[in-house]
């Protein structure tokens, strides 16, 4: 997870009161705007279209993730706004899932409470086998569509450092919690209007400040979003050669069957393999072990935290 503009000039001219121009003030005049208006073009940077250097080559994201030391996991997943009690992942244990989301920090965060989130809650939900992927909810598009969502919004004046500062934040609220360098944090960039260009260039400039940020410190950058508003912008970054974006992208697409391998906003090559999460439902209710929760459901391969 968002220019300047100069104010025309225009010299005033006055006439000379009963006296007749010499014929040497024009050529002065107009050496002097030509030498100004030289001084201006040439301290203004080239646009893209002036610009002799080629862009970047787009990339598929086809690296082999755990190559680098990232732990994968493959298989079904749930997340819940609030980290369940430690006995509850117990009782979870009757159900089909092994990995579960959990919202480590952010000033977005729904659930910021997060009372059996803590450093022992990770040890011994990690013990019981579970794995973890640890999301980040901090300041949203300018352009999102939730209301509640917008009280958080990217500063457009400063996206990038913006994004590298929450980076940062990112990074101490998971190590609290005992995560180590290795470990995925999904930035959770809630649904917005992509199509919207002056927005969607504050956004991938703060996704593109936090995913570099998080690499440089050996995290590995993930990006949660609408298939259709963040993930589609991600795809179209990509195609056209933009840098520093996420390792891994969790999509969220409900109502249809789980794919990984099939989702439409997504070159089938790029952000492959196990660079993806598909949730494809969301709040439902589901019982095990006598334990109710609300929850969404993901299909999962790809990287999960790494603990100290």
């Amino acid at each position: 997870m968002r220019y300047a503009h100069h104010t025309p000039w225009s010299p005033r001219t006055r006439r000379a009161r009963h006296a007749r121009p010499t014929p040497r003030r024009a050529p002065h005049l107009w050496h002097v705007l030509l030498a100004f208006f030289l001084t201006a073009l040439l301290a203004t940077p080239a646009t893209a279209a002036e610009d002799p250097r080629p862009l970047p080559a787009p990339t598929l994201m086809d690296s082999d993730l755990s190559a680098q030391g990232a732990e994968i996991y493959e298989g079904a997943a749930f997340d819940t706004c609030e980290a369940p009690s430690l006995d509850t992942m117990r009782g979870w244990l009757a159900s089909p899932y092994r990995a579960v989301g959990i919202y480590v920090g952010g000033a977005g965060r729904a659930c910021p409470a997060q009372p059996n989130l803590t450093p022992d809650w990770v040890t011994g939900v990690s013990e019981l086998g579970w794995r973890l992927l640890p999301l980040y909810v901090g300041s949203q598009s300018p352009c999102v569509l939730d209301k509640a969502k917008s009280a958080v919004p990217i500063d457009a004046d400063r996206p990038w450092q913006q994004g590298v500062t929450e980076a940062a934040d990112a990074i101490a609220s998971a190590e609290a919690l005992g995560l180590a360098p290795g470990s995925p944090l999904y930035l959770d960039i809630e649904n917005y209007d992509h199509l919207d260009a002056s927005c969607a260039r504050t956004t991938l400039a703060f996704i593109q400040g936090f995913s570099r940020e998080l690499r440089e410190e050996g995290w590995i950058p993930g990006l949660y979003s609408s298939a259709a508003s963040g993930i589609a912008h991600m795809e179209s970054a990509r195609a056209a050669g933009a840098v520093d974006l996420p390792d891994v992208l969790w999509f969220a697409r409900w109502e249809t069957s789980p794919t990984l391998d099939g989702e439409p906003s997504l070159d089938p090559a790029a952000w492959q393999p196990h660079r993806r999460i598909h949730q494809y439902a969301g709040d439902v209710t589901e019982t095990h072990g006598g334990r109710r929760l609300a929850i969404d459901r993901n299909l999962v391969h790809a990287p999960v935290a790494v603990l100290r």
